[in-house]
């Protein structure tokens, strides 16, 4: 399975640990940047990439998913959610069934990660129960996710 993944210089540590973990998981990590550290960049630069990935994927019927990691993982959330076919969901702790219910009611394909407030071990036991976590396929689920896709501002 395909894995997109992208930060700002926030997230970028982890991004480098979570790659790894990842790619020795056996998924097949692409990674949007930054290749390295710079204080001054911004979190759209590189979401936009990994959201723009996923969007298109989806539009394909290609199965990938998207991880992206900022300081609190609100503004990359907010940005990837404005590309067609992508849902992204926020974790920066807590109750881990958030999670599941994001795939499981939502089918998110993106989670977006608040590297201020998880441990480079809770972000891997957050990104595995997520990837683990299969959606419903429940009617009213698939009706709302439709919804959504047709809204027209």
């Amino acid at each position: 399975m395909k894995l997109y993944i992208g930060s700002d210089h926030a997230g970028f540590e982890m991004k480098r640990e979570l790659i790894t973990f990842l790619s020795e998981s056996g998924f097949d990590v692409v990674d949007c940047g930054p290749n390295v550290y710079d204080p001054e960049d911004d979190y759209p630069d590189y979401v936009s990439v990994v959201a723009k990935n996923i969007s298109e994927d989806v539009s394909k019927d290609i199965e990938s998913f998207g991880i992206v990691i900022g300081k609190s993982g609100q503004g990359e959330a907010m940005v990837a959610n404005r590309f067609p076919n992508v849902r992204c969901t926020v974790f920066y702790g807590g109750s881990k069934h958030v999670l599941m219910l994001s795939r499981e009611h939502n089918n998110a394909n993106m989670l977006s990660l608040g590297a201020n407030f998880l441990t480079n071990v809770e972000a891997r036991q957050a990104i595995e129960l997520w990837l683990n976590t299969k959606f419903s396929g429940d009617a009213r689920h698939v009706r709302r996710i439709r919804k959504i896709e047709n809204i027209k501002i």
